[in-house]
């Protein structure tokens, strides 16, 4: 019988794949964050640049490439051991900080 809290193992789940999906979550997740940059650009853009919206234009691209950096480091780390350490807090507080960051500046291009 398992103790109190333990978990059990699923004899068809594969934890040596865990790694890799979640290398592709990654991947997928900067070309989200590709996306949502290059459409940032399109709307400062749109229309005839103004000051602001070249700065927040920047902002995000700045933004961007931070978070290109946290999650290639990430998806490195994930590819190259079978058992990765795990996120670090830092990284993981930079990458949320970068996405909110992004978002606020979308919001401002935007309005």
């Amino acid at each position: 019988m398992n103790a109190p809290g333990a978990r059990r193992q699923d004899p068809d789940r594969d934890p040596g794949l865990q790694p890799e999906r979640t290398r592709l979550a990654w991947r997928r997740t900067t070309l989200s964050s590709t996306v949502a940059a290059v459409l940032a650009v399109k709307t400062a853009l749109h229309g005839g640049a103004s000051a602001p919206g070249i700065v927040a234009c920047a902002l995000c691209c700045v933004l961007w490439l931070g978070f290109q950096t946290i999650a290639h480091r990430r998806i490195r780390t994930l590819a190259a051991t079978a058992s990765p350490a795990a996120f670090a807090p830092r990284h993981a507080t930079a990458a949320v900080l970068c996405t909110l960051a992004t978002a606020v500046c979308g919001a401002a291009l935007v309005l």
